[in-house]
């Protein structure tokens, strides 16, 4: 089962995420935790962030913090696997491939959804929802909620569940056939 997990900054879509790989995956079982998130940034308010999440999570599962997505996921296909999250995973690939200044990303985005769709194991995927707020005044801004809006479309279409988390409920977007 793969499952989308969308929200805004703070609405507890982490925690939810947390939740729902913990209780589809047999107790004990080892969890991949894919962190694709800035790491060592000397940001004492990103730390605390990091570091609650890391203090939530069972000890038997891992963490991997990595940029590679796609290879992370082709490494361990049949280990269940939460990436968190997909926002942080579209800042670091544009900033890699000049996508702040006109670079295309679309190679890294389809090898990612390729990865996405090849998985063999439970996979949730936490990603900012971008819809709900104005456009953004900048270009760069513009140009990450468009990258992260048909992002969200296209995981959305690979996924047999999307919720939309806000204020720490979970609304199903996209329900799991039964």
């Amino acid at each position: 089962m793969r499952t989308l997990v969308l929200g805004g900054i703070r609405s507890g879509k982490s925690r939810w995420a947390e939740g729902a790989i913990a209780q589809a995956v047999p107790a004990g079982r080892p969890v991949c935790y894919l962190a694709p998130g800035p790491t060592g940034t000397g940001d004492a308010d990103w730390a605390h962030r990091v570091a609650e999440h890391r203090n939530r999570r069972p000890a038997h599962w891992s963490t991997v913090e990595s940029d590679d997505v796609a290879t992370q996921l082709r490494n361990s296909p049949d280990t269940p696997t939460l990436v968190d999250d997909l926002g942080s995973w579209l800042t670091g690939t544009l900033d890699r491939h000049d996508g702040w200044d006109g670079g295309s990303v679309a190679a890294p985005v389809e090898e990612m959804l390729a990865a996405v769709s090849d998985f063999g194991s439970t996979l949730v995927l936490v990603s900012p929802e971008v819809g709900l707020a104005v456009v953004p005044a900048t270009a760069s801004g513009r140009r990450f909620a468009d990258e992260l809006g048909s992002l969200n479309q296209r995981v959305a279409e690979l996924c047999d569940r999307v919720v939309l988390v806000v204020a720490g409920q979970a609304v199903p977007i996209k329900p799991p056939e039964t």
